[in-house]
């Protein structure tokens, strides 16, 4: 059993939580140090960052598996995977929510679109039918060795169907074992409010950036009901637009001590990732005959 599952139950029983996304173990460790509760790791930026793929289901469960293990491993607070599809159908579904479980990883989420899917605030997106969906959700119910293993269905029918659809088929997956909703594209705080009126169950608000949707505060999501609000990109196009001004200077002036300041140290690296603490084991293991 895990016991990061029953803090992030905990979690969804009150009160509105940020979850950042991290895009590796040492971005979580960050995300750790400055207070979150839990972490997310995103998608996206798994794809962009780990196979500088575009978001369209690329990766392979073994692939997302191992990359979450790594920040399961490293913080001691409940992280979220984005499972897309399911990386298949129920069946597959079975073996991720497993995987997943072994892993380390406190909860993960599951979205209706099509293969090949598409960014969730990108035109062109079509969603499988509801019983399809269903399937998939009781498929990830039934799979679950730890009953605390918490499943997010998220639906992008908004986009597709209109927000009416998608409260409705927010019903239907948590009729079928979701234990979180996740609607994503809203357009609107009028359909944010709509969707928490409307859904009897915990919910998740995606805060991405340049999206379809406006930016609300976690203040905000936590008046109308909401329980997590992801910033799923946020330290991903950060640390980018960061790395990409750094290496145009470099580029352009052949040294780094003009942007010195703009690094973390060695010593503050060192810290992050408990380099004395291994060192310490070293020498300890090295004293055994």
């Amino acid at each position: 059993m895990n016991e990061q599952s029953r803090v992030l139950r905990r979690l969804l029983e009150g009160g509105v939580h940020p979850v950042p996304g991290v895009f590796n173990a040492a971005v979580a460790l960050l995300a750790e140090r400055a207070g979150f509760p839990a972490v997310y790791v995103s998608g996206a930026g798994t794809a962009n960052g780990l196979g500088g793929f575009p978001d369209v289901g690329l990766l392979s469960l073994e692939e997302v598996a191992r990359h979450a293990r790594y920040t399961a491993e490293a913080v001691s607070v409940p992280v979220i995977v984005d499972a897309d599809t399911g990386f298949g159908e129920p069946l597959n579904v079975t073996r991720a929510v497993r995987e997943f479980e072994s892993a380390g990883i406190a909860g993960l989420h599951l979205e209706d679109q099509e293969n090949p899917k598409r960014c969730g605030h990108l035109e062109g997106k079509r969603v499988v039918p509801v019983a399809d969906m269903v399937r998939k959700l009781a498929a990830a119910a039934d799979a679950r060795r730890d009953s605390d293993f918490v499943l997010i269905a998220r639906t992008d029918a908004r986009a597709v169907e209109g927000v009416e659809s998608a409260v409705e088929r927010a019903r239907r997956y948590v009729e079928a074992g979701a234990d979180v909703v996740f609607p994503e594209g809203l357009q609107t705080e009028a359909e944010f409010a709509l969707f928490a009126r409307e859904t009897q169950a915990p919910l998740l608000a995606n805060m991405t950036e340049f999206g379809k949707s406006p930016y609300l505060s976690v203040e905000a999501f936590g008046a109308m009901g909401y329980r997590l609000v992801l910033f799923p990109m946020t330290a991903f196009r950060v640390a980018m637009k960061a790395v990409e001004e750094a290496f145009a200077q470099l580029a352009k002036e052949g040294t780094q001590q003009g942007f010195l300041d703009r690094m973390q140290t060695r010593k503050e690296l060192y810290e992050l990732v408990r380099y004395g603490d291994w060192a310490a084991l070293d020498e300890k293991l090295a004293g055994y005959e």
